[in-house]
């Protein structure tokens, strides 16, 4: 009952947000929604688990014509769902179906060559032992980018619980509308050491959605 409430109520202020493009929320427990490089950074309490089953189904929008603010919660289910099937994947050997949630070949291929590069590392080091048993997720900050653009900005922290111990690292998404269905089209973990820190370069600036259309980036990555 709980977490139905503060979706709603997320949900009643995101679309008050995209109707009114200038409202401020005075409660911490709510996204902010709004430009990326001018909105304030907020806290959300954790909504869901990265751990629950997935949707046989695509993530779809609800405007077949673009994203909405009004997308933000499925958003949000999209990069927890792929978050908790990543972990699997590196750590316990998992499937991981990147086409339920990226339509970009170059991220996908980036994406399959990070989990395999991570499983293989893990095995190396006889470390895939200590298997994954869960993901919580929590919401650090969300933005709505508007402007044609239409995108959200979503910095999770996700918490990776296994047989023995846990560790935590941010991750950041920017999620876009496709044919009718959201997708990933950039997902960076800016933690030291990581994949994306040694590869992509750390400390990024994650706030372009074209960046894997561009021949430059994809060459040096």
């Amino acid at each position: 009952m709980k977490r139905a409430y503060l979706l709603l109520l997320i949900l009643l202020t995101l679309n008050a947000c995209e109707q009114t493009s200038t409202s401020d929320n005075e409660n911490n427990n709510v996204p902010v929604v709004g430009d990326i490089n001018n909105a304030e950074n907020t806290r959300v309490s954790p909504v869901t688990k990265g751990n629950s089953s997935k949707d046989s189904s695509y993530f779809l929008a609800k405007d077949e014509s673009g994203l909405t603010a009004s997308d933000f919660e499925t958003a949000y289910k999209m990069c927890t769902e792929a978050l908790s099937e990543y972990y699997r994947a590196i750590w316990n050997g998992s499937d991981i179906e990147l086409d339920t949630y990226i339509d970009n070949e170059n991220l996908k291929q980036y994406t399959q060559k990070k989990i395999t590069s991570q499983y293989d590392l893990f095995l190396k080091n006889n470390l895939t032992h200590n298997l994954v048993t869960g993901v919580d997720v929590d919401a650090a900050e969300v933005k709505y980018v508007g402007e044609g653009k239409n995108f959200f900005y979503l910095k999770l922290d996700a918490q990776v619980k296994k047989d023995v111990g846990s560790f935590a690292e941010p991750t950041e998404f920017l999620v876009q509308s496709a044919n009718g269905k959201l997708v990933i089209v950039d997902w960076y973990t800016n933690a030291k050491d990581s994949y994306d820190f040694t590869v992509r370069g750390e400390n990024q600036t994650i706030n372009n959605p074209d960046i894997w259309n561009n021949n430059d980036f994809i060459g040096n990555n």
